[in-house]
């Protein structure tokens, strides 16, 4: 019997087992051609979990089935645990390729030119190798060194003044063009000795002809991927399915795996290849992949922890304007779009780059608070199921004003800490039994929250829908003013939604001049017609 395909969700593709694009098709191949035709040395970079190993393991296939070069493909990740200890670092890569150029030649003698070198100064030990194997090969050599920005400081610096130092002696003696591939271009290597800034990648390698980007799937290759798994077991996907996948994921690889996967094989039901997936069907499976907190978004996670990601992510958590994010780097905000958490497209504000990481960042950075919580959810449900909001309101008004001095300050991102209160209280009372979806990006002065609570067991039956628009009521701002914009905004968003059942309008007043019992009120307003209850907190 033979085995299925599946979705792939951990290390490089392999063609007879998993469901796949093209790793060729991915990248500008005729460019890539080009640039080792001209003898280039060039980076590719993308966030982790894109594809860039399974790319470039096909490149080096291709370059070698052309019959015009050697191309090695050499993961130098190992280095990393060796850190600052430059000679063990440069030793062990020097391994790697003498064991990754045997393996494509076959040629067992390439190993006596690594022990050639053993007793080579540090210094001067890879490129003493490359410029002797490049001389032993019968053809000129390509070198992809993947996971190059792994190395750390002085490690790191070696490595690339070693591999510039042989660059005027290609391609006879020296490869012919290298390839760093790494989440991170070059230019944006900070590397640091004793805490200090001492040099940048660029400087360190400032042979680099051009910098590529992998990018994720297009909506096309998305389809066909998943057309793969109909083809070979029949199983139908909805029509409908599909624009869900594309706002959860926009394509990143990883996601797109992960959700057929969980869709197709881990929801145990789905199994049966005549069940026909739904859009209910992958909405509980991003929830699944989201809870679960697979490796993909455990680091994820981890990166929320890091000073330069949060200098960027929090203006967007907390309704910044641009004016007042103008103190973030522009090399944090690069580094950030580089991990692919954020998106950056011409005239639009930045933004989280994809559905899932907009549901995970808030829910992570709130995690230990709703653990903390001790609210049941069935507190705030009538007969038929759905939420009372209006009772949910007026508790979190109390509640926000007994703790919010205190909960607020134990958020890493403080600035956006009613926000994330919030969805800290929403999220405990929610979670099991319904969805909130969020849309909060940089200059959006504001952020959408959007609760979807089944009435019924199991997907298809009726939905409560409740919006809720929450602002920041900052000093000098006029409260009729932010009160009037609010409305529209809110009105705007329900309607977007359409079948929506309540609108609420929420304003954090942080201007710092208005006591607890002017601060705390609701009253109900009308706009184009809609009722929309305003809350000040």
């Amino acid at each position: 019997m033979l085995m299925e395909k599946f979705f792939n969700t951990a290390g490089p593709n392999k063609s007879n087992i998993h469901y796949e694009i093209d790793p060729l098709t991915r990248f500008d191949l005729d460019e890539v051609m080009m640039l080792i035709q001209q003898q280039k040395y060039f980076v590719l970079h993308a966030p982790r979990q894109t594809g860039k190993t399974t790319c470039m393991l096909a490149l080096r296939d291709y370059l070698n089935r052309t019959g015009d070069f050697v191309a090695v493909y050499a993961n130098v990740e190992g280095g990393q645990a060796a850190r600052e200890n430059v000679a063990s670092v440069v030793a062990g890569i020097c391994d790697v390729i003498a064991r990754q150029a045997t393996y494509v030649t076959g040629d067992n003698s390439l190993s006596e030119v690594r022990r050639s070198v053993d007793n080579e100064d540090v210094s001067s030990m890879l490129s003493t190798f490359l410029a002797q194997l490049s001389q032993t090969l019968p053809k000129p050599l390509v070198l992809i060194l993947d996971e190059i920005d792994s190395l750390v400081g002085d490690s790191l610096i070696s490595v690339l003044r070693q591999i510039r130092s042989g660059y005027a002696d290609r391609p006879q003696r020296f490869p012919q063009t290298i390839i760093l591939c790494g989440v991170r271009d070059v230019r944006d290597y900070r590397l640091q000795v004793a805490g200090k800034d001492v040099i940048t990648g660029g400087s360190a390698f400032n042979i680099k002809s051009k910098s590529l980007r992998l990018g994720n799937f297009s909506k096309e290759e998305i389809r066909t991927l998943y057309m793969q798994h109909t083809e070979a077991t029949g199983q139908q996907f909805d029509e409908a399915c599909f624009p869900m996948i594309w706002e959860a994921t926009e394509g990143q690889p990883w996601l797109v795996n992960a959700l057929g996967y969980e869709v197709t094989t881990e929801i145990r039901e789905n199994r049966d290849r005549s069940v026909r997936i739904t859009p209910e069907m992958v909405f509980r499976a991003q929830e699944q992949i989201i809870y679960r907190r697979d490796t993909h978004i455990d680091q994820l996670i981890d990166k929320l922890k890091e000073p330069r990601v949060k200098h960027v992510i929090e203006p967007m958590l907390a309704n910044s304007s641009e004016a007042q994010d103008g103190l973030v780097s522009t090399d944090d905000i690069q580094y950030v779009e580089d991990l692919g958490l954020i998106k950056i497209e011409r005239g639009h504000e930045r933004r989280i780059s994809c559905g899932i990481y907009r549901e995970i960042i808030p829910r992570e950075l709130t995690w230990s608070t709703q653990t903390s919580l001790t609210l049941q959810p069935q507190w705030y449900q009538r007969e038929d199921g759905s939420i009372n909001m209006e009772k949910l309101l007026l508790d979190f008004q109390q509640f926000f004003r007994q703790n919010s001095d205190s909960w607020i300050g134990k958020f890493d991102y403080a600035e956006a800490g009613p926000q994330l209160l919030l969805q800290a209280f929403l999220q405990r009372i929610v979670n099991g039994g319904g969805y909130i979806d969020r849309e909060y990006g940089l200059g959006r002065k504001r952020t959408d929250l959007l609760i979807r609570k089944p009435l019924t067991d199991g997907y298809g039956g009726p939905i409560q829908r409740i919006v809720l628009e929450l602002k920041i009521k900052r000093e000098k701002e006029s409260l009729d003013t932010l009160i009037a914009k609010g409305l529209e905004q809110t009105w705007t968003y329900m309607d977007t939604v359409g079948s929506v059942d309540e609108g609420h309008l929420i304003i954090f007043d942080r201007s710092g001049l208005l006591s607890w019992d002017e601060r705390i009120w609701h009253e109900p307003r009308q706009y184009n017609g809609r009722p929309i209850v305003v809350w000040g907190m």
